[in-house]
Formats: structure tokens, C-alpha cells, sequence
């Protein structure tokens, strides 16, 4: 094994494609490789008032998209962030050694949090140092994540590095990136400017991966385009990528081709090259039956898990004891090295 992975995905609302593109579907490939921790992280999404039954079935549904995907629970870890108290713990811990500074330059809290950021909560303004707590509890050595969450990682490696500075220690382990390959930014269906989202009010703006197959395609039909035929091989770079300036001329275009390539693990330009001069329309039924094909199995399977919900209960409460088993000794650990007496 490379490492530990650690990850996770807030139950705030359905997954869509663009979560099992970017995310899901790479750690179900990183199992080969890696020991693996997948976490619904809970109480990360309370830092916004979430609604309590809405938050349990949420929970239950991630839990249901990441075993229906592939994540195999016989060897992997999935577990409710909040069924583990090592997080909360640490965190605390964690908020005395991180530098409101350094909070201060988080730009997805200013993003979050708004012109009214006076109202937003405390706990969404130490979210980072949740985060930080998630990753170093376990000593992951490695964190899949996107551009957003890019600077919440070097945050917990600067924690890690200050904590083991303070008291001369070697105990946490600062985490490397591992960044998304192709089709971990998968964009609206309705606006190719901006990444397909889970709060965009406008449900045909995603697939949601509990989508039946009619709904895909009433989804992918609807789906903004242009009345140009889709371009050829002159929108590519030497290296096959398709240009900034072109994919800026038509975004719509290229994110429908871009999933298409994520989907069928294809690169975007042998794609582009198959579909040259086509018409949108025939485009779009290729592409609605692969999305269909891919993604129809995986909606049936979770839509049986939702339906046996102590199944999945079961899965969560067996990934918290074994989530349980590795983060207590370290926090054990880091409350000697800070000087706490022994319970």
C-alpha cells in the first residue's frame, strides 16, 4: 500500500455527477492502492443550519452512493464523521495551535460566509481546523481534492508542522495532495461557467446519481448548447488539450464532451475527434445511453441500500468502530504530548 487516504463528502444534499466524476469514482481506483477512509462529513455541514431529518437522510444517502459506486466496505472505511468524538477533540486542540491569521486568509469562508459575514457562525469560520482534525486523527499521508480545497490542505500541514515545532515532536503527519485527473471539474448542464452544483436551485442544472434513466435524458436534451456542430481537431494544443480560448468561446460544447470522455475514460480529444462536425442532437443521445449505462446501476443500487436503511446503518456504525480504533490511540498520543493528565 502507497499510504492512507483520507476523505469526504457533506450529506447537504443528493450527489450529483459531477461529485462521482471528480471524486467518488477515483477513490473507488485508489483502493488498490491505498488504505482508505471515506467519511460523510456531518458535522462539517451543520456549520450552516441543516434541517435534523433531512440531515440523517442525507447521511444515509452518500453512505449509499459511495457502496454503490464500488467503495468495498470490507476493506475500505465509511463511517459518519460525527460517530467518531476524536474529531471534535482534536479539533479543539487543533484551534490552539492554528493562527486566526491564517484563518483569516481562507477565501471559501469569505466565499461562504458572504457580505454578512458578522452572522456567520464560528463553526464555519473553523472549518479548516475540522478539516485539519479529520485528516491528521488518522495520519493520513495523502488527501484527494479539488482546487477549492487546496488551501485547507496546506492549512493542516502548517498546523502539523507548527504543533510538532511547539513541542518538539515528530507525531502528526503533514498530508500530500493527490489532485483529480481528467473531469474532476464537471460544470453546469445549464451554465458551462460555473461547476456543477449541489445548491444550484435549478435541479436540471445536474445529474443527481439517483437520476432514473428517463431523467438523465430529459436532463441531457435540455442541457444548454450551441447552434454550431461540434468542433474538430483544430480546437486541440499540441499536447491534445483543448485550448483556453476555445473552451472559453463555447463551454457549454466542451463540458458535455468533457463528461462524455470522463464517462467512457477516454481522452477529451480522441472524443473530440470522433464527434467533429457532428450535431448536437445525435451528440447528445450517444452520450445520454453511456450516461445511462454508467450511471443506471449505480442509481438502482442505491435506491435499494435507501430502502433497507439499516443496512446501511450497520455499514456506518462497523466503519466508526474501526474509525474509532485508529484515531484514539493518536489522539491519545497528541493529549500526552500537550500534557493532559490520563483519564
Amino acid at each position: 500500500m502507497k499510504g492512507r487516504i483520507f476523505s469526504g463528502v457533506q450529506p447537504t444534499h443528493t450527489l450529483h455527477l459531477g461529485n462521482y466524476l471528480g471524486a467518488v469514482r477515483n477513490w473507488v481506483r485508489m483502493q488498490k492502492e491505498f488504505e482508505c477512509i471515506f467519511c460523510v462529513v456531518d458535522m462539517h455541514a451543520i456549520t450552516l443550519f441543516q434541517e435534523p431529518q433531512a440531515l440523517r437522510q442525507n447521511t444515509r444517502e452518500v453512505t449509499a452512493a459511495f457502496m454503490a459506486s464500488g467503495i468495498d466496505v470490507s476493506h475500505s472505511i465509511i463511517f459518519a464523521q460525527s460517530q467518531n468524538r476524536v474529531h471534535a477533540q482534536l479539533a479543539w486542540i487543533l484551534n490552539c495551535v492554528a493562527r486566526v491569521g491564517w484563518l483569516n486568509r481562507m477565501t471559501q469562508f469569505k466565499e461562504k460566509a458572504g457580505k454578512d459575514r458578522e452572522n456567520a457562525s464560528v463553526g464555519l469560520y473553523t472549518y479548516p481546523v475540522l478539516m485539519a482534525a479529520d485528516i491528521l486523527g488518522y495520519r493520513a499521508t495523502h488527501v484527494p481534492v479539488g482546487e477549492d480545497q487546496k488551501q485547507h490542505l496546506e492549512l493542516a500541514r502548517d498546523i502539523a508542522q507548527k504543533f510538532n515545532n511547539d513541542y518538539g515532536v515528530d507525531c502528526l503527519v503533514p498530508p500530500a495532495p493527490v489532485i483529480g485527473g481528467p473531469a474532476a471539474r464537471v460544470m453546469s448542464l445549464r451554465d458551462g461557467t460555473k461547476k456543477m452544483s449541489k445548491s444550484d436551485p435549478s435541479d436540471y442544472s445536474r445529474i443527481n446519481m439517483t437520476d432514473d434513466a428517463d431523467t438523465i435524458a430529459l436532463k441531457l436534451r435540455k442541457a444548454k448548447t450551441d447552434p454550431a456542430p461540434l468542433p474538430g481537431a483544430e480546437v486541440l494544443d499540441a499536447k491534445g488539450a483543448v485550448t483556453a480560448e476555445a473552451e472559453a468561446a463555447r463551454p457549454e460544447a466542451y463540458n458535455l464532451l468533457a463528461i462524455y470522455a470522463a464517462l467512457s475514460d477516454r481522452e477529451i480529444g480522441d472524443v473530440i475527434n470522433q464527434f467533429a462536425g457532428r450535431e448536437f442532437s445525435a451528440f447528445k443521445r450517444e452520450l445520454t445511453d453511456l450516461a445511462v449505462a454508467v450511471l443506471g446501476p449505480i442509481g438502482a443500487e442505491m435506491k435499494r441500500l435507501l430502502a433497507h436503511p439499516g443496512e446501511i446503518d450497520a455499514v456506518l456504525s462497523q466503519g466508526a468502530a474501526r474509525a474509532r480504533a485508529l484515531s484514539e490511540p493518536v489522539l491519545k498520543e497528541i493529549e500526552e504530548v500537550v500534557g493532559f493528565l490520563s483519564a
